[in-house]
Formats: structure tokens, C-alpha cells, sequence
């Protein structure tokens, strides 16, 4: 019986179904890394447009001139500019229509800021389930594999003479083998989801908080 331990040989001289559930924890890991390394970048870039829209929405200027800035430019609109086009273009056409209460122009153009917000926070919450179910679910599948491991292990001695701890620490091992490579998927997409869930809320924090400004603004100009 050989005595190499090792973390390779652990895995190729598993069974097929310990090996199988490696190999699933294994992909699901990489793709939850992909999903961290796009969303992390997503965030990121969506933080810098709310800082960079702040900065200019709040710098004085005319708000027609920012409406044109953001809707002419070569880059499409993202995140807080799309809110700021919905209710900015809202409420002009409600405004030029003669005869508008302007109680009604102020909440169609928060209604449909209401509506472009849910979509942002949709597009921002994508692939977050699928981090959460890598989470939860990694460490039982890795646990299954090493369940099913220490049984054949447990089962290849019913035919010994005499068991000795040397003819089940390689099975063991192997099993366990499977609970640290379930460990490993799980906690980076714990870590993960919890990160980007709150950096989620803070911008919802911040858009909620513009909306709320920006009708103020709508309100001073529809009732001057």
C-alpha cells in the first residue's frame, strides 16, 4: 500500500463519485471567481459615474446643458445618468404640455425615475443569486463527497482480516479531501455576495437620495 499523501494523488486515486463532486465544486468555483472578478468591476465602474454625476449635477450648471452633456456624448448612459434622462425628459414633456398641474408633472417624472432605479438595482443584483447559492450550497456537496468516501472506506474493511488505521487514512483523507475544495468555493462567494450586496445598497442609498433631490429641484422650477 503506498503511503503518498499527497494532495494529487488524494484526488486521481478518489472514487469516481468523490471525483465527480470535486470536479463540480471545482467549476462552480472558477465561475463564481468570474462572476466576483465582472461584478466587482461593474460596481466599481458604477461608483465612479455616481461620483463623477454628482460632481457635475451639483456644480451649478444648468440642468438642460447636463441633459444634453450626458444624452449626446459617445458612451451610453449608465446608472444615475439613465435616472437623471428618465425624470429630466418626463418632466420636459409634461411641462410643455399646456395646462399640466404641476403636482402631476413632478410624479410622472418621480414615477419613471422609480421605475429606471428598479432596473438599475435588477441589472446590479445579476449573478448575486448565483454567488449565494455557490455559498450555501458548496460545503454540503463537499460534505456529500466525503460522506460517501469515509463509507467506502468504512465498507472496504468489512473484508480485512484486520483493520488497521494505515487501510483507511488514504479514503479519509481523500474524502476530506472534498470538504476543503467545497470550503474553498464557498467562502470567496460568501465573502463575495456580502460585499457586493452592501456596496448594492449603498448606491441604492444614493440613487434613492438623488431621486428625492432632484424633485425638489423639478418641484422649485414647476411651481416658479
Amino acid at each position: 500500500m503506498t503511503n503518498d499523501l499527497s494532495i494529487f494523488y488524494l484526488i486521481t486515486q478518489a472514487s469516481f463519485v468523490v471525483q465527480l463532486v470535486m470536479l463540480i465544486l471545482l467549476i462552480a468555483s472558477l465561475l463564481s471567481w468570474t462572476c466576483i472578478r465582472f461584478k466587482y468591476k461593474e460596481l466599481k465602474r458604477a461608483l465612479q459615474v455616481t461620483d463623477q454625476f454628482d460632481a457635475e449635477f451639483w456644480s451649478g450648471g444648468d440642468l438642460s446643458a447636463l441633459y444634453k452633456k450626458i444624452t449626446t456624448a459617445d458612451k451610453q448612459a449608465e446608472g444615475i445618468e439613465k435616472i437623471f434622462i428618465a425624470g429630466y425628459k418626463e418632466f420636459s414633456r409634461m411641462h410643455s404640455v399646456a395646462g399640466v398641474p404641476a403636482n402631476e408633472k413632478i410624479d410622472n417624472a418621480q414615477r419613471v425615475m422609480r421605475i429606471e432605479l428598479a432596473r438599475e438595482l435588477d441589472r446590479l443584483d445579476e449573478n448575486l443569486p448565483f454567488l449565494a447559492t455557490v455559498g450555501s450550497t458548496s460545503p454540503y456537496v463537499g460534505l456529500f463527497g466525503t460522506v460517501w468516501g469515509i463509507m467506502n472506506s468504512f465498507r472496504s474493511l468489512s473484508s480485512a482480516k484486520q483493520a488497521t488505521l494505515a487501510q483507511v487514512a488514504p479514503g479519509i483523507a481523500e474524502a476530506l479531501v472534498a470538504t476543503a475544495i467545497g470550503l474553498f468555493a464557498a467562502i470567496p462567494a460568501v465573502v463575495a455576495y456580502n460585499h457586493f450586496a452592501t456596496g448594492i445598497d449603498r448606491l441604492s442609498g444614493r440613487y434613492e437620495l438623488f431621486i428625492d433631490e432632484f424633485v425638489v429641484l423639478l418641484q422649485r422650477q414647476a411651481y416658479s
